[in-house]
């Protein structure tokens, strides 16, 4: 089942590009420079001249000389395209393999967590549907770091909900790697591990998950401060206005946006995030514990950390595999010509909101 999982992955993936394309070429926008904008450069810069090198240019949020600036960008995805670069691939192209690999690597990891939680292989399908052409899946075709961070999160899920703890825990490390987010699935894993331990009389087993998960994200932040002095939350914050403030920001912008008249990109981000939440309390009492504290601090951590508030459908992207699990089991459910409609109707306006948040709006994403 997981080949047609792989495969309705990649149909998915295909509209989306398509539907780039179109709007591209509609707002008169370079198509191919869609796929590495923001921070797919940083990115590429960093894979081709080195964190140092690049801090020798780079700007903080005053536009003031910052050499730290570079190490808010987290080291799995350059490193990986600088191997695939080896081969003589070019850098931005080497970003789009390795997404477009992390993706499909993703699939069977997303239907195993289904499968544990409904056996029907629909289920499976249509939560990979969901999630491939959700708004802003766009960046698993981007030099972004949502799909290798998507991939490692889902097996990491997978480890803990077969009691593979090995794979639990290097699966999470190599999101730490990958993005700050990885501290909610860090959460989630050493607390599962630890329960199973003390509650499901395990044994020591699930300690391998207690050690491994962390080194990745701690690994890294202790490297960005023994390089530049600083934390990491310091360059966040200096760089891009980014620190945690229990959300004051995005109530202010979810508020204002829904009473005023705002531009569309605005009012869908923050109708997207309320959806967020929403499907959030959903997931209480249909699946298990680990899946819900994981999804649900996916979404707590975006809403509660500022900086960016258009972006943050991007950043609460890498935990729909999760959220929109009742969501594929309620289509599952309905009659097949019902659930092939809203899959297609849902598949087109999920692709045209990535490309509209890359052709027409303005601003990062």
């Amino acid at each position: 089942m997981w080949v047609l999982g792989i495969g309705a992955y990649l149909l998915a993936r295909l509209i989306g590009v398509g539907v780039l394309a179109l709007m591209a070429a509609v707002a008169d926008e370079p198509f191919l420079d869609q796929f590495a904008p923001w921070d797919g450069q940083w990115y590429i810069d960093i894979a081709e001249r080195g964190y140092f090198e690049l801090g020798k240019t780079t700007l903080d949020a005053d536009e003031r000389l910052y050499s730290a600036a570079p190490f808010a960008f987290f080291p799995a995805l350059p490193s990986a395209m600088s191997v695939v670069a080896v081969f003589g691939v070019p850098l931005p192209v080497a970003g789009v393999i390795v997404t477009t690999v992390a993706g499909l690597l993703a699939v069977p990891a997303i239907m195993r967590i289904a499968e544990h939680i409904d056996p029907r292989p629909c289920v499976g399908l249509v939560l990979v549907v969901l999630t491939s052409a959700a708004p802003m899946s766009i960046t698993l075709s981007m030099v972004y770091t949502e799909a290798l961070f998507m991939a490692a999160a889902a097996w990491a899920l997978v480890g803990v909900l077969e009691r593979r703890w090995w794979l639990a825990g290097a699966c999470t490390l190599l999101a730490g790697l990958s993005r700050s987010t990885a501290v909610v699935l860090i959460a989630v894993v050493v607390a599962a591990a630890v329960w199973a331990m003390w509650r499901e009389r395990e044994g020591w087993r699930p300690l391998a998950a207690v050690a491994l998960a962390p080194l990745g994200l701690l690994g890294w932040w202790a490297t960005v401060v023994v390089a530049t002095g600083d934390t990491w939350q310091a360059i966040e914050l200096r760089g891009w206005n980014t620190e945690w403030d229990f959300g004051a920001e995005a109530v202010e912008w979810i508020t204002a946006t829904l009473t005023s008249e705002m531009r569309a990109w605005e009012t869908i981000g923050a109708m997207i995030m309320v959806a967020t939440v929403v499907l959030a309390v959903l997931l209480v009492r249909r699946v298990p514990w680990p899946l819900v504290a994981y999804g649900a601090g996916v979404v707590a951590l975006t809403l509660g950390s500022s900086g960016l508030p258009f972006a943050k459908p991007r950043f609460v992207f890498v935990g729909l595999f999760v959220l929109l699990l009742p969501v594929a089991i309620g289509l599952v459910n309905r009659r097949a010509s019902t659930l092939v409609a809203v899959l297609a109707g849902y598949v087109l306006i999920g692709t045209w909101l990535s490309a509209y948040s890359l052709t027409v709006w303005p601003h990062a994403i």
